[in-house]
């Protein structure tokens, strides 16, 4: 039996998760809980409550045998069943085989250059992605990981060999900041970080920056740790991004982004400490 993939949602053309076009794949299920998740919907599975089934506008969604099932043809995509969700989850959910998310990927050559997975955090699963990666490869398509870096990678040496390149969120640097953020501990996201530069697998380093949290030690820290291998001709980008409430539940809407003047000073930090490729969005 086909190992099957529990996908929230498919971006077929997308310039901004990796490099060049690509398909981007973001799996349901996250293993973080941060307060300024843009997708929140991603974090937990669906647990059939059927609360999503009444308010949904074109009757999309029906119980099966106390399962929510979804029609993704009649699905007009207005997320009022995100909207109602009690649960940090969604019922439109792909249950996809590897072959049925390659044909999507198919349909989409020759106008991109590889795929990438994202989440959630998409690591969880992770013989999916190993069946995915080793189908897609046969294409001749590079395959990215986005990752939030909370499971030791070490540990996933065939998922690690198959992946071309990582891109991995440090949401903080300070252990009690990132349980703040994330309500889990920074130890195992750091090990990732040094493991995936030290094989030079590490294409990006992505922290989001929040008015009033200690960004620029996050930022010399982090690039401090990882300027050894930039001596060693490793390419690294670093990218820093401004806090945005979009998508954000509205509990957590109340922080606001740190000054222009400040980014540009996040900026200049890591390129002291030898980042050449530092951008901010």
């Amino acid at each position: 039996m086909s190992i099957k993939g529990k996908i929230n949602k498919i971006i077929d053309l997308s310039v901004v998760d990796g490099p060049g076009n690509r398909t981007s794949i973001f799996l349901q299920g996250c293993n973080f809980n941060c307060f300024y998740c843009h997708n929140p919907e991603t974090i937990r599975h669906c647990i059939n409550c059927m609360d999503c089934i009444s308010p949904c506008p074109t009757k999309s969604l029906t119980n099966e045998n106390g399962i929510v099932k979804w029609n993704y043809k009649t699905c007009i995509n207005c997320d009022e069943c995100i909207r109602v969700c009690k649960h940090l989850s969604s019922p439109k959910i792909y249950n996809w085989t590897v072959e049925q998310t390659v044909e999507r990927i198919k349909n989409n050559m020759p106008f991109i250059r590889g795929i990438t997975v994202s989440g959630g955090e998409c690591t969880l699963q992770y013989e999916f992605l190993i069946a995915l990666f080793k189908e897609v490869k046969k294409l001749s398509l590079t395959c990215f990981v986005d990752t939030n870096g909370g499971i030791c990678l070490k540990n996933l040496k065939q998922l690690v060999d198959l992946t071309d390149y990582f891109m991995l969120d440090i949401k903080a640097f300070d252990n009690d900041e990132h349980i703040f953020v994330t309500k889990k501990k920074v130890d195992i996201v750091l090990e990732n970080a040094d493991y995936l530069a030290s094989i030079d697998k590490l294409f990006e380093i992505r922290t989001v920056t929040i008015n009033g949290m200690d960004n620029k030690n996050t930022v010399d820290k982090i690039t401090k740790m990882l300027s050894k291998y930039i001596k060693q001709g490793h390419k690294i980008r670093y990218k820093i991004i401004k806090y945005r409430k979009f998508g954000v539940r509205e509990e957590f809407s109340k922080f606001i982004a740190p000054s222009e003047k400040e980014l540009e000073e996040l900026k200049s930090i890591a390129i002291k400490n030898g980042f050449e490729d530092v951008i901010i969005v």
